[in-house]
């Protein structure tokens, strides 16, 4: 009964890509860990964190597809919600830190002994709890989106003013990081991480685990994006995607939906960013540049838009082949990054998974019309047959 319920709740896709996610979720940290070196199934060390950043990449992109490609909100900021859950995690990860820094202060983080501050800012507070930490891993990134909705969509700005004006305010907040008056490390950001929950952030079995949790965060992320896409809920976004007019007419109230998919997407980027934290071991300003963003979109329109698995596909291919170019090619990557958004609009608009969709449910209707033409032939030879056998006794008459 709950196999049932699951299949009739979700596509049979996305339960393959879970179950996909929670496989490589297991068999990788056991393949770093219990599998020895020089097996060809061994997982190095290095690979682990990278891979885990890949999965926090492809749950970010996950969340842009909640509002881009079902909603039809091109979002350009999308990379200060990952940035500001980022922050979040890195905060407590420098509470955690202690003594143990450079200046060996207990309270203070290095960088505010070093910019001569005096006591700890009060938006450090609590920070020193993973709980709380947690907690605003999710409020900051969706009240900010909770906020910038609220004036945005009640003021009915769309298409390519909104688009324009999530990026502004990316800029805006890397601007104000940059400060080092902010508290936030300026340009350097947060960095030497040691602890999180007590355990050594550099240790093997805590990278595993980090990689488990991400991939275990992105299975559930689908889970989650699934069933919204999936309820009257969602159908009525991808009206409002389409036809946002005539949905306003039909009665919806467009811009509470809006809202509510745009603080979940949020909420879902800041997740990602506070996973993204201590496999990478720094944040800093740089997150908030509008490039990023950017290319978040970019892995979306890889992958396929409106798809959900697309985005994740997207972004770990694009990724995975940046790790390959910026390594032979590090100039170039811009170049080809570029060339390949180009080429994804003009050869495959619908993205590798949308295409591979397309292509799939073409080969199902050709097979269904020659079904219908091989029966309708069948019909009439066996009609044919059947007059031709009534006149053959009139003929030997």
């Amino acid at each position: 009964m709950i196999t049932q319920m699951l299949f009739s709740r979700h596509e049979k896709k996305v339960l393959w890509a879970v179950a996909l996610i929670l496989l490589a979720a297991a068999l990788v940290p056991l393949a770093n860990l219990l599998i020895p070196e020089g097996n060809f199934f061994h997982v190095p060390g290095h690979l682990v964190p990278l891979l885990g950043k890949y999965l926090c990449y492809a749950l970010l992109a996950l969340a842009l597809d909640l509002v881009w490609g079902y909603c039809g909100i091109l979002s350009l900021g999308h990379g200060a919600f990952f940035a500001l859950g980022g922050y979040a995690m890195g905060m407590y990860l420098m509470r955690q830190i202690g003594d143990r820094g450079v200046y060996a202060n207990p309270l203070l983080p290095d960088f505010m002994v070093f910019l001569n501050w005096n006591e700890l800012p009060w938006y450090w507070y609590g920070f020193n709890h993973f709980a709380f930490a947690a907690l605003m891993v999710l409020l900051v990134p969706g009240l900010l989106a909770f906020v910038f909705g609220w004036f945005a969509f009640r003021s009915r700005v769309t298409g390519v003013y909104l688009s324009i004006i999530t990026q502004a305010m990316t800029y805006a907040l890397l601007l104000a990081f940059f400060r080092n008056e902010m508290g936030f490390g300026g340009n350097n950001g947060l960095t030497d991480f040691k602890d999180i929950l007590g355990f050594n952030v550099q240790a093997g079995g805590t990278r595993a685990t980090l990689f488990a949790a991400t991939a275990i965060a992105l299975a559930l992320a689908l889970i989650l994006s699934s069933a919204i896409v999936r309820s009257k809920y969602g159908k009525v976004l991808v009206g409002v995607r389409d036809a946002e007019s005539r949905t306003r007419f039909l009665g919806y109230r467009v811009e509470n939906m809006k809202l509510f998919i745009f603080t979940v997407s949020a909420m879902m980027a800041g997740i990602a960013g506070a996973l993204y934290v201590p496999q990478v071991g720094i944040i800093n300003p740089g997150e908030f540049a509008p490039a990023n963003s950017i290319e978040v979109v970019i892995w979306t329109a890889v992958g396929g838009r409106g798809t959900l698995i697309g985005p994740i596909i997207g972004a770990v291919l694009v990724n995975f082949g940046k790790s390959i170019f910026t390594a032979a090619f590090p100039e170039f990557w811009l170049f080809a990054l570029g060339a390949l958004f180009v080429a994804t609009t003009l050869f495959l608009p619908k993205g590798v998974v949308g295409t591979v969709q397309q292509f799939l449910a073409s080969r199902k209707e050709q097979r269904r019309a020659d079904a219908v033409e091989r029966a309708y032939q069948d019909k009439a030879a066996a009609e044919a047959e059947s007059r031709l056998a009534s006149l053959e006794p009139q003929a030997a008459e």
